[in-house]
């Protein structure tokens, strides 16, 4: 497995999280899937601008904040692709634990480098009743005119009666397909080994700690 591509791609979902603090609710009325994420975006700004919170309270908060958000272990699971229905138990319950502890080492030494950015609601369409896509758009003030602003969308599903958000995209790319190819590709290279994937993520998560 490339070890790049995946910091790349959370470091694109960083961008995300970072980017929360500005983000602009929509001027028409919200669908419930919209609304989830506009008012979800509140509870981020309040832990990222809190000043009375230590460093390490503000980074505990943030990343209650990011598991609330988000359905990691589907996102988790949906990566091991086929791999997945041969699993032992105890092997997909540590990959779901190594998944998650990976992804916020990413997220707690990156989201503090971004400030600024803003990001607007433009529309939302249904999948399926209990799915749907929430589109929108980074706005740089850096560059306020770009006639071609960075598309940021966010998969929303409803499980077991509340929302969560399942996958993001950035510029057309999604969370869950690039993962997923990169976590199918390294099991292919060591017979479908679990636990080979499972000590990669651990070592890439301490070197990042």
């Amino acid at each position: 497995m490339e070890a790049t591509r995946p910091f790349r791609l959370m470091f694109a979902i960083l961008i995300l999280a970072a980017s929360f603090a500005g983000f602009s609710a929509p001027a028409r009325a919200a669908t419930p899937a919209e609304q989830y994420i506009t008012d979800n975006v509140q509870t981020g700004l309040t832990i990222l601008s809190n000043k009375a919170l230590t460093k390490d309270q503000r980074k505990a908060q943030f990343q209650s904040f990011l598991l609330g958000l988000t359905d990691i272990n589907a996102i988790a699971e949906y990566t091991l692709g086929q791999y997945r229905r041969t699993a032992s138990p105890g092997d997909l319950g540590t990959f779901n634990d190594a998944f998650k502890d990976y992804a916020l080492a990413v997220y707690q030494t990156y989201f503090n480098k971004f400030s600024g950015q803003t990001l607007q609601v433009t529309s939302s369409y249904a999948l399926a009743p209990d799915e749907s896509i929430v589109k929108t758009i980074m706005i740089d003030p850096k560059k306020a005119n770009d006639p071609k602003p960075l598309q940021v969308n966010f998969r929303v599903a409803s499980l077991n009666g509340r929302l969560a958000v399942i996958d993001f995209s950035v510029a057309g790319v999604w969370l869950r397909e690039m993962e997923r190819s990169e976590f199918t590709s390294f099991l292919g290279q060591h017979n479908g080994d679990i636990a080979t994937l499972n000590a990669s993520l651990i070592k890439k998560t301490k070197t990042i700690k």
